[in-house]
């Protein structure tokens, strides 16, 4: 399915988040889809893909990507799909229409590496949320460290040179700014960046921050990208509602 560049060394990734597909979608993104279809050779979804977590708007989703989308899907959930509690039925209707899932998972096409998880909250760092106190603020930093976690174990089972990341959460604060502030610790979390600087990856894709900023890096200069859907509206009114990123397996 995928159709590589007239370059034959480049790979050429679409990448976009928060499609929020609900049971009335159908055909939504058509054009998404398909454009992103003649421009890349592969379409990642940073998480976020049904409004309410349902079956029934997985599979409106899992239609339109079967149908428009031609070239190889990879995505993650968000915290929306995990609403009513059917993680892994959603998770099994996209597999059945192709889509690639990487929750800790990687994957290899035209010679660049993939890994993903939706990641978690926790803030950013020296206002970064640590286990201490009472066990419910243990559990809720524990799963950002479980999340980082579960990436660092995708990008080391990686072969690559060249390694993509992609989460629904945010890893550093540069991509959550123009949120409220008070929300900062639950858009993302610094433990999701460590990951990305140890394996020096070539770029990093999330959502979730629907009023953040489209651009920001890492501590080490790693390019990091909030493709959610209202961000791209914003930066790119008249344009397809994905980024455009190339790399060089």
């Amino acid at each position: 399915m995928s159709k590589m560049s007239a370059d034959s060394k480049t790979l050429r990734i679409a990448a976009t988040g928060d499609l929020h597909y609900n049971r009335t979608s159908k055909g939504r993104l058509q054009a998404l889809f398909a454009e992103a279809s003649k421009s890349a050779d592969v379409l990642l979804l940073c998480g976020d893909l049904t409004d309410y977590g349902h079956a029934e708007e997985a599979h409106v989703l899992a239609e339109d990507i079967q149908a428009h989308a031609t070239v190889p899907v990879m995505a993650v959930l968000g915290n929306h799909d995990f609403e009513t509690g059917h993680v892994e039925e959603i998770s099994r209707i996209f597999e059945s229409a192709g889509v690639i899932m990487l929750e800790g998972e990687c994957k290899e096409i035209g010679g660049v590496g993939f890994a993903g998880v939706c990641g978690f909250g926790g803030g950013f760092g020296r206002f970064m949320l640590n286990a201490w106190g009472e066990p419910l603020i243990k559990d809720f930093a524990q799963e950002g460290v479980n999340q980082a976690m579960k990436l660092e174990r995708a990008l080391a089972r990686l072969q690559t040179p060249k390694r993509v990341v992609i989460t629904h959460y945010a890893p550093v604060r540069d991509t959550v700014v123009g949120e409220d502030p008070e929300v900062f610790a639950f858009l993302g979390s610094s433990r999701l960046e460590g990951p990305l600087n140890r394996f020096n990856v070539a770029a990093a894709f999330h959502g979730h921050a629907h009023n953040g900023a489209a651009e920001g890096q890492s501590s080490n200069g790693v390019p990091i990208y909030n493709v959610s859907l209202p961000v791209l509206k914003r930066a790119q009114p008249e344009q397809p509602w994905f980024r455009l990123f190339e790399v060089q397996p």
